[in-house]
């Protein structure tokens, strides 16, 4: 056994589930240790945990996520068998099949869930997690202002943030978010997942797309439909992107919008790995036309 597997074994224990009988190591995460445990009676619950949680919370607001895009957005997402201030414990999903027509019911799922979970206001009751760093979630009446403070700037005090972007590109950010009423066209708020990549869409037993791994808010939709776009999708995925685009009106600009509202994932990125997969400078290739020219 490994040392992550027996880390696990000792957290779902120590919680009670002293049936389990073996773990085997799950991957595509980043911020948490993963795997798929066996019971004694040969049923399996996914699980993970932290090493050192970044707050008490963290599990929790991530179980509330996933209610919330099932009961309210009508999503598919795991069963929340446990979740506390050290493991959290799921339903085991399927792996993504690796078909168009498992993208064009994703493109449905999402596209209802965007379209009828619309708030007045952009936020949410309380911070969550994206990864290992706190998703702020301030309430505003302004998406510009939200995605802004709490999207963009927020990511500026990080350290490796600091240390990755010069005083240029901060400044350049700065003026990209006074300019993003003239960018980015007004939308309403909705539900959003908040970490939509590939790798977060499994299916369920019987093959319809779930989603997990939330970061939930209410802000604009693009937010999710950026985070699948430019984290390279597999070829199969062309479907969703034209269907979705069909069922919620998009407008034929929005893929330039794209790199504009990926700024926050690419942020996060830099703030919480290293090395960061690129982000830096995709993120300082995106600020070039708004640093000042002398």
């Amino acid at each position: 056994m490994t040392e992550s597997t027996s880390f696990l074994l000792e957290r779902l224990h120590a919680a009670g589930l002293t049936d389990v009988v073996a773990i085997e190591p799950a991957t595509g995460g980043l911020a948490a240790t993963a795997g798929l445990a066996r019971r004694g009676d040969g049923t399996s619950v996914f699980v993970k945990a932290f090493g050192e949680p970044p707050s008490d919370d963290a599990f929790a607001a991530e179980a509330e996520g996933l209610t919330v895009l099932r009961e309210a957005g009508g999503v598919a997402t795991p069963d929340i068998i446990l979740a506390d201030r050290d493991l959290l414990v799921l339903s085991v999903l399927q792996p993504r099949p690796g078909t168009e027509a498992f993208w064009e019911k994703l493109a449905h799922a999402l596209a209802h869930l965007h379209t009828t979970t619309r708030h007045a206001r952009f936020g949410w009751h309380r911070d969550n997690w994206l990864g290992r760093r706190r998703q702020v979630n301030t309430w505003e009446g302004d998406g510009f202002a939200f995605f802004a403070q709490h999207r963009l700037l927020r990511w500026l005090g990080e350290r490796r943030v600091q240390e990755a972007l010069d005083a240029a590109d901060r400044a350049a950010l700065e003026r990209l978010c006074d300019r993003l009423p003239e960018l980015l066209p007004v939308r309403p708020a909705c539900l959003t997942h908040g970490d939509l990549w590939a790798s977060n869409a499994m299916a369920t037993p019987d093959g319809r797309p779930a989603l997990i791994d939330p970061a939930v808010s209410y802000t604009w939709a693009e937010v999710d439909l950026a985070h699948l776009w430019t984290t390279t999708p597999p070829p199969e995925a062309h479907v969703f992107f034209e269907l979705y685009a069909e069922l919620t009106g998009l407008d034929r600009d929005w893929r330039e919008r794209m790199p504009i509202l990926q700024l926050r994932q690419h942020l996060a990125v830099i703030a919480q790995f290293d090395p960061d997969w690129g982000a830096a400078a995709v993120v300082r290739a995106t600020l070039a036309p708004f640093r000042q020219r002398h």
